[in-house]
């Protein structure tokens, strides 16, 4: 398995296309003042407490409150809480966590209201971004990640990923972990730390317990609501958790990004630096790789996936809902059984890529094709928790229901991906009619013509649909485009963009930053 990034840098968005053997199995879009994203860690106040719910609502900057339940505030609260309060008060460096006496854990059946006041600053993190009408969800059990292990202050304990198989190999990183670790400090062993050596963890370690004290050198001088630390960015975040040797290659639009991306890549995996690759040129980087078209056909109610066979995606409030369909597939000699079989299969593969890409959340329902066989039943069912086993985001799935019924549950911790790919037509803005085609270019000309009065300079950029723009550049010389740099005194540039509908068209100045008429 081969898999590829490709990184669109905007002025507004980045947006992170991953690739599994060319096939797109992963949208990300993150806005560029980006807030309350999971792990950032903020100093909030609390503004009221809710004892029937036994949780509280918790002013961290956002629109609406964000809730926090008791059973997330985490067993060593009241340490947490004792250190932040020597840190609003105390002037200069803070007190090590290591030079603490941990307080005792709270009880687990315990009430809010014993533990919190409403008017209290309290530190927290968010384990879920605002969705839809929701605030962000809190937790205040710390955690800080890193590529190899993620830090737990307050914690002492040691746990090993149990993707981890080797029981030698577990217990070489536990002891490993346990003889360098500062007091006072959990640690999770990562999957990726399989086989990395004391030197590389322990310079790990070093920088996450540096990065968490740090954060608190300033607390005493912030109004809250305040972030204290934030998580890393979307695309470091991913290269942190997923790189590995299966990657090929990393393309980036932008030259700045390429350079701090690979300055990192050089930091965790000095061997994989030479994979990150900017890509420049004159159309946007997803139009040249064809990822623009494979995010067209990924998304929209209807996803055709092999030999005619097709799924039917529906989301309501309470869950979503997928039917497999065959369409008019058919194979001369295979009964319906078989037929039924196959199709499932492939729409498991399907379903399973759908899930990652649209990163859809809680309770799924999918209607496979009903197979009599129970051995079938047990066929498709192995198939989806074998497929299902690269996805990194907690799920749960359960064996097909006697109505051919398969449930599965998947953590949801960010809103769902959603690209709309049936808009309302540009040209005519719904009405069903348009101009006349034949007066396209005369329209073109005209505009052109107020572009060369508005601008200074002389370099004009025309984007045009494909069709349009070998149109304009029809013949040896009397070109339409010659035609108008004569005319004008200008020099016009025509650029066909395939995701441009038919008759629509911009300008561009030499900076590449589009025209407002």
């Amino acid at each position: 398995m081969s898999n590829e990034l490709v990184i669109d840098v905007n002025p507004n968005e980045i947006v992170i296309a991953l690739l599994s053997n060319r096939q797109l199995v992963q949208l990300t879009r993150e806005k560029s003042n980006l807030q309350f994203a999971v792990g950032d860690i903020y100093l909030g106040k609390v503004k009221k407490i809710m004892p029937g719910l036994n949780a509280a609502f918790v002013d961290v900057g956002y629109e609406k409150d964000a809730f926090l339940h008791y059973l997330d505030l985490g067993h060593q609260f009241r340490s947490l809480n004792k250190f932040l309060q020597q840190a609003l008060a105390r002037k200069g460096r803070n007190m090590s966590i290591s030079k603490m006496r941990l307080e005792q854990d709270i009880d687990k059946n315990g009430k809010i209201a014993d533990v919190i006041k409403s008017g209290q600053y309290i530190l927290v993190q968010v384990a879920k971004e605002p969705i839809s009408t929701k605030g962000p969800r809190l937790c205040s059990e710390i955690s800080i990640a890193g590529r190899n292990i993620v830090l737990m202050p307050f914690s002492d304990k040691v746990s090993i990923s149990q993707k981890i198989k080797s029981a030698e190999e577990k217990n070489r990183l536990k002891q490993l972990l346990q003889s360098i670790k500062p007091k006072n400090y959990g640690i999770i062993v990562r999957t990726v730390a399989e086989g990395k050596r004391v030197a590389e963890l322990d310079q790990e370690l070093r920088s996450l317990v540096e990065k968490w004290e740090d954060s608190f050198l300033h607390i005493r001088e912030m109004n809250p609501p305040k972030l204290v630390l934030g998580e890393m960015d979307r695309t470091t975040a991913i290269l942190r958790d997923i790189l590995n040797s299966s990657f090929e290659n990393i393309y980036v639009n932008d030259a700045s990004a390429a350079k701090d991306i690979k300055n990192y890549i050089a930091g965790i995996a000095p061997d994989k630096a030479k994979i990150v690759k900017h890509v420049s040129g004159e159309l946007p980087i997803f139009d040249q790789l064809g990822i623009d078209k494979q995010i067209k056909s990924s998304f929209g109610k209807t996803v055709s996936f092999k030999n005619g066979a097709y799924l039917i995606i529906e989301h309501t409030e309470a869950f979503h809902v997928i039917d497999v369909n065959s369409g008019n597939r058919s194979k001369a000699g295979n009964d319906q059984e078989t037929n039924a079989l196959e199709v499932n299969l492939a729409a498991a593969d399907e379903i399973a890529r759908q899930l990652r890409l649209r990163d859809m959340g809680g309770i799924i329902v999918v209607d496979f094709i009903d197979m009599h066989s129970a051995e079938n039943r047990q066929k498709l069912f192995d198939r989806m928790k074998e497929i299902m086993s690269t996805d990194r985001t907690k799920h749960n799935i359960l064996p097909l229901s006697k109505f051919g019924l398969m449930q599965i549950t998947r953590q949801r911790v960010r809103p769902e991906m959603n690209v709309e790919i049936q808009e309302t037509c540009p040209t005519c803005m719904g009405s069903g009619k348009i101009e006349p085609s034949v007066l396209l270019t005369d329209q073109i000309e005209d505009k052109l013509k107020l572009v060369v009065a508005q601008q200074k300079d002389k370099k004009i950029t025309l984007k045009v649909h494909p069709f349009v723009a070998a149109y304009i550049n029809k013949g040896l010389w009397k070109t339409l485009r010659r035609q108008w740099q004569s005319q004008l005194n200008i020099k016009l540039s025509i650029i066909a963009i395939p995701s441009y509908d038919l008759l629509g068209y911009k300008f561009f100045d030499q900076n590449n930053c589009e025209i407002d008429l």
